[in-house]
């Protein structure tokens, strides 16, 4: 009994990685070496719903990670064009919109991180008085 959890268990890991990699539920089925209509049946589980949504947040994260690696070509890349005076004027414009767009949303990040420590401070300075 239980070499058959064990089993259970790695066959709906595979689903997972089954369902991340491919177009649909009959494929990720096939590939994970069970039927369409059990891969729908674990996904009503909310233990396999909540396994699913991490596996995404990971893949989504690995995925986000690999593009912060680019930034500083990406921000070079928009420099270069902006100041390109051989560049057509809308690229050019379009290049600075991006810079101006991405340093105002840096500015409003940094803002609400300075906000949000500021109140943690405060309700921790409450807490700690009214011991």
């Amino acid at each position: 009994m239980a070499g058959h959890g064990a089993k259970f268990g790695r066959k709906k890991e595979e689903a997972i990685a089954a369902l991340l990699s491919q177009r649909n539920i009959e494929e990720a089925a096939r590939v994970a070496g069970i039927g369409t209509r059990t891969l729908l049946r674990w996904l009503k589980l909310p233990e396999f719903q909540a396994a699913y949504r991490q596996a995404r947040r990971q893949a989504f994260s690995q995925s986000i990670a690999r593009l912060q690696q680019g930034c500083s070509a990406a921000a070079t890349t928009m420099l270069k064009i902006m100041l390109d005076q051989n560049a057509p004027a809308s690229t050019r414009v379009r290049a600075a919109e991006c810079v101006m767009n991405h340093a105002t949303k840096a500015i409003e990040i940094e803002d609400i991180e300075a906000r949000v420590s500021e109140l943690e401070r405060a309700a921790e300075q409450v807490k700690s008085s009214q011991r």
